[in-house]
């Protein structure tokens, strides 16, 4: 009987080991387990594997000219070229310049973007445990099996994670219905680099389906207004050159660095056709997934700007999960189509792959699949110099994850018919 007894204890403990890595419950568990193991990896990064100088010098000859009293935009450069960021960049790395010893303790600013790392990874987690929809085994890719974002916090020290780790916090003030403080932190993000740009239709979706046309205008105006805020500075010196600089939507960038598009020729890739093309192409898809996937196939889309309490019939009500499909399939989509991604774009998406990709209804048999989509992704950003081979394959696999986003996640028609009225039974004839 005590053999009988132990073998039942092992047994159970098997099974919650597997609940542990497959239901999303245990999402808490695994995160804090994951997030203290990251502490020693990040640690074990910084000590063992040489930190590689790209844009970190660049970045703070950049802001001493803001701290030496340079206000016009055009005169701020770095061994890289010109300032090409909003001013928002330019305060948060001032406070990094000074803390660094001017930019020189390179490996203090590895430590503090060490703590970025995990503060990232926290606000990530907290997204996913409000969602459910993930299990739990997949955040052990999504942390310590990924070489390049470890590579983009604490060794190359780029902007990009700056911006990225504002937009979670921003993300997760919208989870908790705080939408002007949410709009805040946007803008902040936005300010730091352009990419979170991508997320705004998606927001701007948000925003006219939670409060209509004239309740998100002032939500738009907590956005502008930072802008101006923080700009202003510049703009009272050379306006034309700070929003030029800054808010450059044309710039070229060098095909040597590609990621997506190695495939092409390269007069193909400088191409403002191409270009041209690849705008209308996310036009595109932002339209379908507005139309189709985003809203509801019961209503027009034109009541998105009536008032909430006015719309005939109701709007959805605004679920974490809808919040959080909505933002990730926007930023998504401008990915796909992108120009061109150069390797610390990577933290752009890295982070929402993993519910891209389990949002969707998944089978036992599916699960495998989709982590081999995951790990087909993370070799082809680990290859460098990009090939013909890893840029087709990451087209291939963004082409996967829309198919499934497009065809898993088809919106349930919202009834709105009252339900039938239940003949009476002979016990409650009797009662009346």
């Amino acid at each position: 009987m005590a053999a009988g007894r132990g073998a039942a204890a092992l047994r159970r403990a098997w099974r919650e080991r597997r609940a542990a890595l497959l239901e999303p419950r245990y999402t808490p568990l695994v995160a804090a387990c994951l997030c203290l193991a990251e502490g020693g990896v990040n640690l074990w990064v910084i000590r063992r594997v040489p930190y590689t100088e790209i844009d970190w010098k660049a970045y703070m000859q950049e802001v001493e000219g803001f701290a030496n009293g340079t206000l016009d935009y055009t005169r701020l450069k770095g061994d890289t070229g010109p300032l090409v960021y909003p001013a928002g960049f330019v305060y948060i790395f001032l406070g990094l310049y000074h803390a660094t010893g001017r930019g020189s303790d390179i490996r203090l600013a590895q430590y503090i973007f060490a703590g970025l790392y995990l503060i990232n990874l926290l606000l990530v987690f907290r997204i996913y445990c409000r969602t459910s929809k993930v299990p739990p085994y997949v955040f052990f890719f999504m942390c310590c099996a990924s070489y390049r974002i470890h590579s983009i916090f604490v060794l190359r020290l780029f902007n990009d994670p700056v911006a990225m780790a504002i937009l979670f916090l921003a993300i997760n003030l919208f989870l908790e219905e705080r939408w002007s403080w949410g709009c805040l932190l946007f803008s902040l993000a936005v300010s730091v680099k352009m990419n979170i740009l991508l997320f705004a239709p998606g927001l701007l979706f948000l925003l006219l389906q939670r409060f209509g046309l004239l309740g998100c205008i002032p939500k738009l105006c907590i956005c502008a207004l930072l802008q101006v805020l923080l700009g202003l500075p510049f703009l009272l010196v050379n306006p034309v050159g700070y929003l030029t600089r800054s808010f450059d939507l044309g710039r070229q960038f060098q095909f040597k660095w590609t990621v997506n598009w190695r495939f092409l020729p390269e007069e193909v890739f400088h191409n403002r056709v191409f270009h041209a093309t690849l705008l209308l192409a996310h036009l595109a898809g932002l339209g379908l997934f507005a139309l189709h996937r985003w809203h509801s196939s019961k209503e027009n889309i034109l009541t998105l700007l009536k008032d909430p309490a006015k719309r005939k019939p109701a709007s959805p009500r605004l679920t974490v999960n809808r919040i959080v499909f909505i933002l990730f399939s926007s930023n998504f989509l401008g990915v796909c189509c992108s120009r061109s991604l150069h390797y610390q774009f990577y933290v752009w998406y890295f982070h929402t792959l993993p519910y891209l990709l389990w949002c969707t209804p998944t089978t036992k048999l599916a699960h495998m699949p989709k982590v081999l989509l995951l790990g087909v992704i993370e070799l082809c950003w680990n290859t460098y110099p990009s090939t013909v081979c890893s840029s087709l394959s990451l087209h291939i696999c963004h082409g996967l994850i829309l198919l499934q986003l497009w065809y898993g996640t088809a919106p349930t028609p919202v009834s709105h018919t009252p339900a039938p009225s239940r003949k009476p039974t002979a016990k409650s004839k009797k009662a009346q």
